[in-house]
């Protein structure tokens, strides 16, 4: 029965036209993500031979001098995507994957964007999450939406109903044929994506898989629930359509719109003020001043005294730029905070939303989530606390440029991604799938009573 239920759907121009489809996006969707990576190993290349020619090309304009050359270096900190990035691109494209800081003050430094095409970021990236969450919900609406009302309409119910052992068993046939056509698609797409992209078959990508499918299975059940109601087909479409645009499209955005006014972050503007004082002020105050905060922070420095008031001194400069960030540290904290405070509130809304939840998680396993942009951030102010502490001794210390080994000096790579919890995110799409199953199961009980 199953063969000929799958030669009979592989018939229809529903079939062949949403496969093609979902066929060619997904393709798309592997290319953008392959070029994606490409761009990434590019810019990281890119960088470790910039770094070099800026060292060296500064060293000839202020070679003599320590201070003024570092006035101008600028030190690489890079976020390496994982190949499973490709597929799930996230926030990878607006949030910058290269970090240059100075040594000077940092919270301006922090937040610059990478240059990118702004069409690019108009249109966005076609990732293969992305048709995941959105094109394959739409596809199983199309391909199960007349179930049982194709055979109602057409006649052909009291046929099947007579010589079919169970009706109900004969619609759980064809929705599984479906189910397996989608779901091998969906492997088809993933398995392209592991020998384009290199992508490693491990954990991970095995949880990426499971939750993918789930995901599936989840709408599946949804439109099998909606099926058992035995409406017609158009109330049907116009149900299955209405979830879809409740569920991927309206809810996310309340979410997000909630949650921006719920936690409103004024202190990115009052953190940018802050520092911009804390640095200007320190202009007309005493430079004694000036050093006792800043030793507060250094104390190993302390034995260097104290600036004459009179004239410019590069102890009291970076001392003073030091001091813009320590007086907008309350804000920047504050500001992180609140973001990541979104984001778990973001996160314990999306465990009732099946669509918001799996993007969330797969954009935690590819380690292109907002959650690891700040770590990526947090990583930020630590690189640029480890270069101050090798550098401010050699200011302090009047030393010249030679001191320094230069060459040690590489753009430092790394690769974050998020704390992943297979219960954490298997368990709400299982039991989103177990709501509606249970739906369907109380609604066939009732048509087998009446």
């Amino acid at each position: 029965m199953y063969q000929l239920l799958l030669q009979q759907f592989l018939r229809t121009k529903t079939c062949q036209l949403g496969l093609a489809l979902v066929l060619i996006l997904g393709i798309l969707s592997i290319i953008t993500g392959k070029q994606f990576l490409l761009d990434q190993e590019k810019i990281a290349s890119q960088v470790a031979a910039k770094q070099g020619e800026h060292i060296e090309r500064n060293l000839e304009l202020h070679g003599d001098d320590l201070p003024l050359l570092l006035y101008y270096l600028k030190f690489s900190l890079v976020s390496q995507p994982y190949p499973l990035a490709g597929l799930s691109i996230g926030q990878k494209d607006v949030n910058p994957s290269v970090q240059r800081v100075t040594i000077l003050t940092l919270e301006g430094q922090k937040y610059d964007a990478d240059l990118v095409n702004p069409t690019k970021l108009l249109y966005g990236n076609l990732d293969l999450s992305f048709i995941i969450v959105y094109l394959f919900p739409l596809l199983i609406i199309a391909f199960t939406y007349n179930l049982f009302s194709e055979e109602a309409e057409s006649g052909t119910w009291k046929m099947v109903n007579t010589m079919a052992k169970s009706t109900i068993q004969f619609l759980l046939a064809k929705l599984i044929v479906r189910f397996l056509l989608l779901a091998s698609v969906l492997l088809l797409l993933l398995v392209a994506g592991v020998l384009i992209m290199g992508i490693s078959i491990n954990g991970i990508f095995l949880l990426f898989t499971i939750s993918s499918i789930l995901y599936l299975i989840f709408w599946f059940v949804l439109c099998f629930w909606i099926v058992c109601l035995r409406r017609n087909s158009n109330f049907n479409a116009l149900t299955l359509l209405s979830f879809w645009l409740i569920l991927v499209i309206l809810l996310p955005a309340f979410i997000n719109n909630y949650l921006t006014n719920a936690y409103p972050i004024p202190e990115a503007l009052s953190t940018m003020i802050k520092q911009r004082d804390g640095y200007h002020k320190k202009w007309d105050s005493e430079k004694r001043a000036t050093m006792v905060k800043f030793y507060e922070d250094y104390p190993q420095l302390k034995h260097h005294g104290f600036p004459p008031e009179e004239g410019f001194d590069w102890p009291w400069y970076y001392a003073m730029q030091h001091l813009g960030d320590l007086e907008s540290r309350e804000e920047s904290n504050a500001m992180q905070e609140k973001i990541r405070l979104r984001e778990e509130m973001s996160r314990l809304c999306a465990r009732f939303i099946p669509s918001l939840h799996i993007q969330l998680a797969h954009n935690d396993m590819a380690g292109t989530g907002l959650l690891q942009h700040m770590n990526f951030l947090a990583l930020t102010t630590d690189f640029h606390k480890k270069t101050r502490l090798y550098f401010y001794p050699k200011i302090f210390g009047n030393e010249s440029p030679e001191s320094v080994n230069w060459q040690d000096f590489q753009p430092n790579q790394i690769q974050l991604r998020g704390e992943i919890s297979w219960f954490t995110v298997l368990m709400p799409l299982l039991l989103s799938i177990l709501l509606f199953s249970g739906l369907s199961a109380m609604q066939i009980r009732k048509d087998l009573r009446a």
